[in-house]
């Protein structure tokens, strides 16, 4: 019997592409608008063929009705249909803004991109995921990841009022913060093994994703590496904005937006 193969999407990168960009985990919120204005300028000035932002570029997301009550977001939008109107943008949902739907993307004209995603580019082929699902170790958060992913829960979820969700969002964001600030709290590292599955099952030697906020390149092996994105925060003690630069010829580099 052969081994199950896991679903995942392919995405084939056109022949004139030179150079994609990979980030995530900006944490977008209208009380923080340094990191916001970092991102706009990057998004209205970025060199690459293509944007691929993996998960959590917002910090909440509590329905795509939401937009139209809340100028904040209707700004990100203008700046995802801008960038998306010169260049490829593609969105992968994170743990933080697994609700955005496919309405509002298609209105920002950017594509949906499914975790995991394969994305051929040049020789090359790069495996995507925001990394949550790969956490194996915090049991508890991947019982609840399996909850809120089911149509069901988001259905019940998303017939509420918005007041409604805005505080839920609210209540969940104060026990993360609390979480944050507890000395005992351990974090789980994406797991070697669920990595090495995914990259042996879509023949792929580069795994790129976020969510962890530990930015750094792990060798697995003699063939495999699994790439880790920084989490965004211009207003921080220490600010952080970078981007994982992709070229057609399999250079990478890491390219931080707040280097004088």
């Amino acid at each position: 019997m052969s081994a199950t193969v896991l679903p995942f999407q392919v995405l084939q990168a056109p022949e004139n592409w030179r150079t994609v960009d990979f980030i995530s985990d900006l944490h977008l919120q209208d009380q923080e608008m340094a990191t916001f204005e970092v991102w706009q300028t990057y998004m209205q000035n970025t060199t690459a063929d293509a944007v691929f932002i993996l998960g959590d570029l917002f910090e909440v997301w509590v329905g795509d009705d939401a937009v139209a009550h809340h100028v904040f977001l209707q700004q990100c939008a203008s700046v995802l249909k801008s960038c998306a109107a010169t260049k490829h943008v593609a969105f992968m949902r994170g743990n933080r803004d697994f609700l955005v739907g496919a309405s509002f993307l298609d209105e920002c004209q950017v594509q949906d991109l499914q975790d995991p995603t394969l994305l051929n580019f040049a020789a090359q082929k790069i495996l995507l995921s925001h990394g949550d699902a790969g956490c194996l170790a915090d049991t508890s958060y991947q019982e609840f990841r399996l909850m809120v992913r089911q149509e069901t829960w988001q259905s019940t979820f998303l017939a509420k009022p918005l007041s409604e969700r805005e505080s839920i969002a609210r209540q969940l964001r104060m026990q993360s913060e609390l979480l944050k600030k507890d000395p005992h709290t351990l974090y789980a590292d994406v797991d070697d093994g669920w990595t090495s599955k995914w990259l042996a099952q879509t023949e792929a030697h580069s795994l790129v994703h976020g969510h962890t906020h530990r930015p750094d390149d792990h060798r697995l092996g003699s063939t495999q590496t699994r790439h880790v994105l920084s989490d965004w925060d211009a207003a921080a003690e220490m600010p952080r904005a970078e981007v994982l630069r992709w070229h057609s010829t399999g250079k990478h580099e890491r390219i931080s937006l707040l280097d004088n």
